[in-house]
């Protein structure tokens, strides 16, 4: 059996991590949205072999067992006890190593189906909390709807109420940010934290000038002391006309909001004279 799913990007609307578990997890505290910036991920099972078997269309993406969609399957087949062999192709869209959750995404997307083509019955919940051994972002992946997350990545709060129409600008540098080794650098003592409960009252009222004068990303100015041009490329998009625009994750993916189509094809046609990999998009529908 063969089915289709779409892998949707993450952006972080805020990003803050209150500390440090004693085991050197970090606990986070985030509001993330789906955009439509996706993967196709294509999964087909059968019964001519047991292996997992990763194609993609970028030759930068690993497709061993490194691979994050690859290490779901294998978890997939193992909680199923599922002797059938498992054919993936990844069609690549989400820029790599990005800060965007492409890698997360793809892995939720793995999950998702193989669910459907096994008749598994997970709950989001469930398949959530599985995720979580794949990456932290993966949890989230699995929803790919506007949530509230924390904990590890494994606590995903769906928000009730429908988001303000937003149009995001999103630029990737030619540069790539490794998150173990960004995270390592943190200094928790120096942390600026954001305020999480105003960012939740604007969403809640659907107020969306609130909202985007409250996101925050506490782990921006980390690597933008490693990268400066994440704080020119964000001070490009405010000049351009967004209304707010901060890193997404650990980085480099720099985004900008706006409320207006023909303002974020502005920023878009600004933005992209400079940085190659610069897409127009709204929210996962």
């Amino acid at each position: 059996m063969e089915v289709l799913e779409q892998a949707y990007a993450k952006l972080n609307l805020t990003l803050d991590t209150p500390f440090i578990h004693s085991n050197g997890q970090q606990e986070w505290d985030m509001l993330m949205v789906a955009i439509d910036l996706a993967d196709t991920v294509t999964v087909k099972t059968t019964s001519q072999h047991r292996k997992i078997i990763v194609e993609s269309t970028s030759g930068l993406l690993p497709v061993n067992e490194r691979n994050l969609a690859y290490q779901a399957a294998q978890m997939m087949q193992k909680c199923a006890e599922q002797t059938e062999g498992v054919e993936i192709h990844i069609q690549k869209r989400i820029p790599i190593a990005a800060g965007l959750g492409g890698g997360s995404a793809d892995a939720a997307a793995v999950m998702r189906a193989l669910n459907r083509i096994w008749n598994l019955n997970y709950s989001e919940a469930y398949l959530a909390e599985l995720a979580l051994t794949i990456d932290a972002d993966a949890p989230f992946c699995i929803y790919s709807r506007p949530a509230r997350v924390m904990g590890r990545g494994e606590q995903v709060i769906p928000l009730k109420q429908k988001m303000p129409a937003l149009h995001f600008v999103i630029a990737k540098p030619n540069i790539s940010v490794s998150t173990p080794k960004l995270l390592r650098v943190v200094d928790y003592k120096t942390l600026q934290h954001g305020e999480m409960d105003k960012v939740m009252q604007a969403t809640q009222a659907g107020d969306y000038r609130g909202l985007v004068q409250s996101m925050y990303n506490v782990l921006e100015p980390v690597t933008a002391r490693q990268f400066p041009a994440i704080l020119r490329i964000k001070n490009k998009m405010l000049q351009f006309g967004a209304d707010g625009a901060q890193m997404s994750g650990t980085g480099p993916t720099v985004f900008g909001v706006t409320q207006k189509a023909s303002r974020a094809k502005h920023i878009y046609n600004g933005i992209k004279g400079f940085v190659s990999e610069t897409y127009l998009v709204g929210l996962a529908k």
